[in-house]
């Protein structure tokens, strides 16, 4: 994706990566692993009445240089604009969230990227049972580990992919998607539903998640929880607490 003022060399600094520039799958994998380590998934402009902005110039000023985070469309179009620096191909796609009681429609955001002869599903805002490395597509049906947790991938004969979770012991579905590729601005009417909707997760609650290599923290509303392999540990926080949180513990200077 293109994006006048994107700079790799401040995207590195950003991620904290001081590895290879190369269009090949070791960068691929080691630059997302960065960035979910390194940027925040969070839903701070939505809370504050904002509607996301999807100006990539905008989304790149936000993140490299405010010091931000942002949900799918923002961390996963930095990604893009990445991927694009590096010469590494990719697409994007709409995946429909399959974890509601009801059917939803494809308001998620993931990206196909082709490097060393393989298709490899990267996506970076998926909040808390997302993805913590690329998947390849060919690497169907069997159980994918990732630090803690374990996922699988499976494809139908229409080319219709699942993404599932292994949650408290049981496959539970994640989001489901096709290779068809999207452009940016398909995109529009699902980031304004997701930043408007008041049937929307983002707009009913504070929702930030960081990702470490040992686990991830998650602050939903006024609850704090952190995961690691050893368990769940929750702390409910007193509204004069958030701000202190988000900073310590998020990297997150204000509540925009």
């Amino acid at each position: 994706m293109h994006c006048d003022n994107f700079d790799l060399s401040r995207y590195f600094r950003r991620i904290n990566y001081t590895g290879p520039a190369a269009a090949d799958s070791a960068t691929l994998h080691a630059i997302m692993r960065h960035q979910l380590f390194s940027v925040p998934f969070e839903n701070l402009d939505v809370q504050a009445g904002k509607v996301v902005s999807l100006v990539p110039e905008e989304i790149s000023d936000k993140i490299l240089l405010q010091g931000r985070g942002g949900y799918c469309y923002e961390v996963n179009g930095l990604f893009a604009m990445a991927l694009e620096a590096l010469g590494i191909p990719y697409r994007f796609v709409a995946a429909r969230p399959m974890f509601y009681p009801v059917r939803r429609p494809k308001t998620h955001m993931a990206i196909i990227a082709e490097v060393d002869g393989r298709q490899w599903l990267c996506d970076l805002g998926f909040g808390s049972y997302g993805i913590r490395a690329p998947i390849a597509l060919d690497q169907l049906n069997n159980d994918i580990k990732q630090d803690f947790d374990t996922f699988k991938l499976t494809c139908d004969a229409h080319g219709e992919y699942l993404l599932q979770a292994k949650v408290e012991g049981e496959w539970c579905n994640q989001y489901g998607f096709d290779l068809s590729p999207q452009e940016w601005i398909d995109f529009a009417p699902a980031n304004y539903l997701n930043s408007t909707h008041p049937d929307a997760i983002f707009v009913q609650k504070r929702l930030i998640v960081q990702h470490r290599p040992e686990g991830r923290m998650i602050l939903l509303g006024d609850i704090l929880k952190t995961v690691t392999a050893n368990g769940v540990e929750k702390q409910q926080l007193a509204e004069d607490e958030i701000d202190a949180v988000l900073q310590s513990r998020f990297g997150l200077a204000s509540r925009a």
